[in-house]
């Protein structure tokens, strides 16, 4: 069957159905919606190399969206590229594979082998050097260096990327099975939309959510420092940065449309499985964080899953817990490859897509972030000392050197719970209970039962160390799960490790 993946970095679920009219009919309304779908790391460079290895930050070992961060540097190419899923779905299970849009954010760096360098298993390359854009970019034409400039008619990146997909379903060969992934930027900033969609949507404005332009006055450090309420500066910017999201959204709803309509005409709608979904969420003014993610929050870490393809029945929502590690493992499972063969973290979603009874499932999985920030101070706020970056004009930091954390996120029949420790001073921890507090304002880890809190701890330790299948072991809340406390002391030095010389 033929397997396109469609990426973009776009808003969380019930904003997302608004601008991708188009996405959700073709998509969603042809096959499944899962509601429960996150990322084990809100940053795009981690995000995206969880994508493509099936496994968590800390066996991947990107951290960030830096070279230094292991983001598409030497290491990365020697060490997990060549076993990235599309890597063995070209060598192993015969596929043509074609890659469109943004890679990894430092992709093209000289440092790291310029746009000359092509990652295995892929047949067709067509990668954005670097971080996004919409105009005045360069793109790998299979290790070829091509420039575009700032005409709509040729150079809008969304519509170049539709346009090459198209190329690429019309001249392909109908002798193998096909893999494409199409990644745009879209709506990363700097959120410039066609000009056909300028005006669209000028009275949305960012989500007025129960948490948005309060105090986390319950919460670690980097959040207490934002300034509430906020100013309206800062809010005129974030209403204008979701406008704008929204706007470059429509140009990725017109490339599904092209891409569904284009397998239709080919015949192999119905024989193909088409993926959706994101590599972060993003926030506007929850807890007075004007914009960005990075953050451990449901805004930030969940993102849209919607799939269509054969044996899926249409209008389906399914509530499990999955995460983009389940993304290569589920398109080897579709293509038949033995997936003990893998390294992978995560699981199959083809039981689930196919609607298999008594399917044994996950209760819980890791969300882990290694903060980016650097010995100096920001010149902009000075006063808050060094380490901080990614700060507003208001002194409102969105990370820091300790914005380093790690979190179990729980979703059984007994509990919607998220559990987090960071790496910092404090040794600062955060609790909610998802089902009370649905938007997280209420840090209940000074009041949670005790045993659950200390289940938890050991819980978190034991996927920060996790491999492959011992990522797949019984969370807190399954019938299956073991806890022996006195473990929780012989193994407490787990987490220290995750965070220091482990990754680099």
């Amino acid at each position: 069957p033929g397997i396109p993946a469609l990426l973009a970095d776009i808003l969380l679920m019930l904003s997302f159905q608004t601008p991708l009219k188009k996405t959700n009919s073709l998509i969603a309304q042809m096959g499944i919606t899962f509601t429960n779908a996150y990322v084990p790391s809100a940053l795009c460079c981690p995000s995206r190399a969880s994508i493509l290895t099936g496994k968590y930050p800390h066996n991947h070992h990107v951290v960030n969206n830096t070279l230094e961060g292991n983001c598409s540097s030497k290491l990365w190419q020697k060490i997990q590229e060549p076993y990235t899923f599309p890597a063995v779905l070209k060598a192993a299970c015969g596929y043509q594979t074609f890659f469109a849009g943004k890679y990894l954010n430092e992709y093209g760096a000289e440092d790291a082998g310029g746009v000359g360098h092509v990652p295995p298993g892929w047949s067709f390359w067509y990668a954005l050097e670097k971080n996004s854009k919409y105009y005045n970019y360069t793109l790998s034409v299979n290790g070829k260096a091509r420039r575009h400039g700032e005409n709509y008619s040729v150079d809008y990146l969304t519509d170049v990327l539709a346009n090459m997909s198209l190329d690429f379903l019309e001249y392909k060969s109908n002798f193998e099975p096909f893999f494409m992934m199409i990644a745009t930027p879209a709506p990363h900033s700097p959120w410039t939309p066609a000009p056909q969609y300028t005006k669209s949507f000028q009275n949305v404005s960012a989500p007025r959510n129960s948490n948005f332009n309060i105090h986390g006055k319950n919460k670690h450090w980097l959040i207490r420092q934002a300034k509430t309420p906020m100013s309206n500066s800062s809010i005129q910017f974030l209403d204008d940065a979701y406008r704008k999201r929204w706007q470059t959204l429509l140009s990725v709803d017109d490339l599904i449309e092209k891409l569904v309509k284009k397998l239709e005409v080919n015949g192999e709608l119905d024989n193909t499985y088409i993926f959706y979904t994101s590599d972060n969420g993003f926030h506007t003014g929850q807890f007075s964080l004007p914009i960005d993610k990075r953050q451990l929050y449901e805004f930030d870490i969940k993102v849209p899953l919607l799939v269509r393809g054969p044996g899926i029945k249409p209008n389906q929502t399914n509530k499990m817990l999955v995460a983009n590690i389940d993304l290569g493992p589920t398109i080897l499972d579709i293509a038949g490859y033995d997936l003990n063969k893998t390294q992978m973290d995560g699981m199959s979603l083809l039981p689930l897509l196919r609607g298999d009874k008594n399917v044994t499932w996950r209760s819980d999985f890791l969300v882990e972030y290694q903060g980016e920030g650097y010995n100096g101070s920001d010149p902009t706020c000075p006063g808050l000392g060094p380490g901080v970056t990614h700060c507003f004009p208001d002194c409102v930091c969105e990370d820091s050197y300790n914005n380093t954390y790690a979190c179990v996120r729980t979703l059984s029949a007994s509990w919607d719970l998220q559990y987090c420790e960071f790496d910092d001073r404090e040794v600062f921890v955060e609790v909610y209970n998802l089902t009370a507090d649905p938007h997280q304002i209420n840090n209940i880890a000074k009041t949670i039962d005790q045993e659950i809190l200390e289940k938890m701890n050991y819980r978190l330790m034991m996927l920060q160390s996790c491999s492959g299948a011992t990522c797949r072991t019984p969370g807190v809340f399954d019938p299956g799960y073991r806890f022996d406390p006195r473990l929780m002391f012989s193994n407490h030095g787990l987490r220290a490790r995750r965070f220091s010389a482990q990754f680099l």
